[in-house]
């Protein structure tokens, strides 16, 4: 069987993954925090027909090997940690982090979970909380903040992450918290988990906690902007135009099917 049918499946089947992958981000394109994710390819193993000679001093030149290449595979998909854009929401629980670096979340009170979306709420406890899953959001000492409502007017959120409320007997400022951010020397290794969080795997590197309170203040460049939201980063007209180029790819490798299924076809016909 022709070997350009072969290859021409591998190309269709990475098409089909890198449709799937743009298609993930068109749909998030509004999705708060959200990263999104690129495919790149690689050639698959070559076929040696003849291997490569050394030149003969004085006698003859080297030649080189005769390959036929075997088609393409998925290299990798990778998340593009850029910052997105921000919403101002005008709510003093939203958060967004300008800048590199996650909030801390706990799920079930043990195993942490990260995030770049800060669109939070107050549980009926006064808890700092993922209005979606219920996750509470940690301070830099991994506890979580709580703003109880009976005990303050009003709060505020500075750009190092430190909640200040009004007391309502008082009437004077008094610290609640502060916001801890975890960073990993990979951010693009990060597992995603569903719901706008990540998890640590073998490859992000261990977190490492910044602001007051935690052994290392927030980096330079890096802040917390309250009442706002960081948008998704996905960018229309970059997914329109890599949706066309896996279209025509597809298209192209489709067409390689067809003209070696006319070939074999007229091979099959040689003796009638």
């Amino acid at each position: 069987m022709m070997r350009s049918l072969y290859s021409a499946i591998s190309g269709l089947k990475n098409h089909q993954v890198k449709m799937d992958v743009i298609g993930n981000n068109i749909a998030n394109v509004n999705t708060t925090g959200f990263k999104r994710s690129r495919v790149t390819f690689s050639t698959m193993l070559s076929q040696t027909l003849k291997g490569a000679s050394a030149p003969i001093a004085g006698t003859v030149g080297g030649t080189n090997a005769i390959q036929v290449g075997l088609g393409a595979s998925l290299s990798s998909i990778d998340q593009i940690m850029t910052q997105g854009s921000s919403q101002s929401t005008g709510s003093p629980l939203d958060m967004m982090i300008q800048g590199s670096g996650f909030f801390t979340l706990t799920t079930n009170g043990t195993d942490r979970v990260y995030s770049r979306a800060g669109a939070f709420s107050l549980d009926s406890d006064g808890t700092l909380i993922e209005p979606a899953s219920g996750a509470q959001v940690l301070d830099t000492a991994g506890a979580p903040i709580k703003i109880t409502p009976d005990t303050y007017s009003s709060y505020s959120i500075d750009a190092q992450g430190t909640i200040t409320g009004i007391r309502i007997d008082n009437s004077t400022l008094e610290p609640i918290g502060n916001i801890g951010i975890a960073k990993f020397a990979n951010d693009a290794g990060l597992t995603s988990l569903g719901g706008n969080f990540f998890a640590v795997s073998n490859n992000s590197g261990p977190e490492v906690i910044y602001g007051v309170g935690a052994t290392n203040p927030y980096p330079t460049g890096t802040k917390l902007v309250s009442n706002a939201v960081e948008m998704s980063n996905v960018d229309l007209s970059t997914e329109f135009t890599d949706m066309i180029v896996a279209q025509r790819g597809f298209q192209a490798n489709s067409r390689v099917i067809t003209v070696s299924d006319t070939l074999l076809e007229e091979l099959i016909n040689l003796k009638r």
